[in-house]
């Protein structure tokens, strides 16, 4: 304190004080004399937040005092530090140029900046303007949401930034083409399944790569089957029925023939739930087995069903190749097979008697 009191008394003190009052008289312009115009400062300064800045001020030999003022506090005032901020240090004090450096600036740097100069005839200031660019931050943003088809969507991005960040939505999806929304807010009316997925926002200014966030969207609908065939299979053999659904949640199932339900463990049967199908193997089919099922696949949305038809086939003829050949279980068909290969010999032996 007692240096700065010391340099209130000074010359320099009331010489610093009438530049200021030169400053908000003339708003910085600087002040001609002759045919030069002195002090004559850099242009805007722009950095990014956190880096330093140089503020510059180029002057000659007729200027005996300098000072480097920020609004109405003193920082510099020729070698003599004013201000108490630690982040301000003088670089420069030539006969050509005096600078000052301001590191790790933060946006309340930001504002005007004057040199103000004493020459011989009377004092003269000049204005350089420090912009401090902040890259962009998405400060809120929304929450997962599951909501149901057929619902309305409101997502938020909030960002900040200097300058104000630019903030885009886009669906992540390879359907998706370009663009849904060029604003912090993205609506979305009567949502449908294919609107599902994850949504991007991204925030950009030019200072730094653009800050990206991303919010998932569940769409919930009731189950729909998308595959459900008929199935042949001979008597004796293995059979599968299966039964696809697409549902979120994920589908239940259930199996029915005719209005009995068909449980896990009974006897020859295996019932096998996914969560995108369910699938029904009968491990040797009986006559008994074959006929029409039902697949019922259902969620807190709704359900719905699908018919399929186990019927019976006949087994493929094969030629024999000893043991371990399959045959057709039709006793039938084996003895028509028989009597064909028998008749180019019945004809041989007939044709001498006519």
């Amino acid at each position: 304190m007692t240096g700065l009191l010391a340099k209130m008394r000074s010359p320099l003190f009331w010489t610093i004080l009438a530049g200021m009052a030169s400053l908000f008289l003339f708003q910085g312009v600087p002040v001609r004399s002759g045919e030069a115009t002195f002090p004559k400062a850099m242009d805007n300064v722009t950095v990014r937040q956190g880096e330093s800045a140089t503020l510059r001020c180029f002057v000659d030999n007729r200027v005996t005092r300098v000072a480097w003022l920020n609004r109405s506090s003193i920082l510099y005032a020729g070698n003599d530090k004013w201000c108490l901020d630690p982040r301000v240090e003088l670089i420069a004090n030539t006969k050509t140029h005096y600078a000052i450096r301001i590191n790790d600036v933060d946006v309340y740097d930001e504002g005007p900046y004057t040199c103000s100069v004493q020459t011989d005839n009377h004092p003269k200031t000049s204005r350089v303007h420090l912009i401090v660019q902040v890259p962009p931050k998405i400060v809120e943003i929304s929450s997962e949401i599951s909501i149901n088809e057929g619902g309305n969507v409101s997502l938020t991005c909030i960002a900040t930034g200097r300058p104000d960040p630019t903030i885009t939505w886009r669906h992540i999806s390879p359907k998706a083409v370009g663009f849904l929304s060029e604003d912090e807010y993205l609506e979305i009316s009567g949502i449908t399944r294919e609107q599902s997925g994850e949504y991007e926002c991204s925030a950009s200014n030019d200072v730094a790569t653009p800050v990206v966030r991303r919010v998932k969207v569940t769409v919930n609908y009731p189950p729909y089957i998308s595959d459900a065939k008929n199935t042949g299979v001979p008597v004796g053999q293995k059979g599968i029925l299966q039964c696809e659904a697409s549902a979120v949640p994920s589908a239940e199932f259930q199996w029915y023939k005719d209005d009995k339900r068909l449980l896990e463990g009974q006897k020859g049967l295996k019932v096998e739930n996914k969560a995108f199908f369910s699938r029904l193997t009968f491990f040797n089919v009986s006559e008994q087995d074959y006929g029409n099922y039902t697949c019922v696949a259902y969620n807190q949305l709704g359900n719905t069903n699908a018919s399929i038809i186990l019927y019976e086939t006949t087994a493929i003829q094969t030629p024999w190749k000893g043991p371990g050949a399959v045959h057709d279980g039709n006793n039938g068909g084996s003895r028509r097979a028989g009597c064909v290969w028998l008749l180019p010999f019945l004809l041989l032996h007939l044709l001498p008697k006519f």
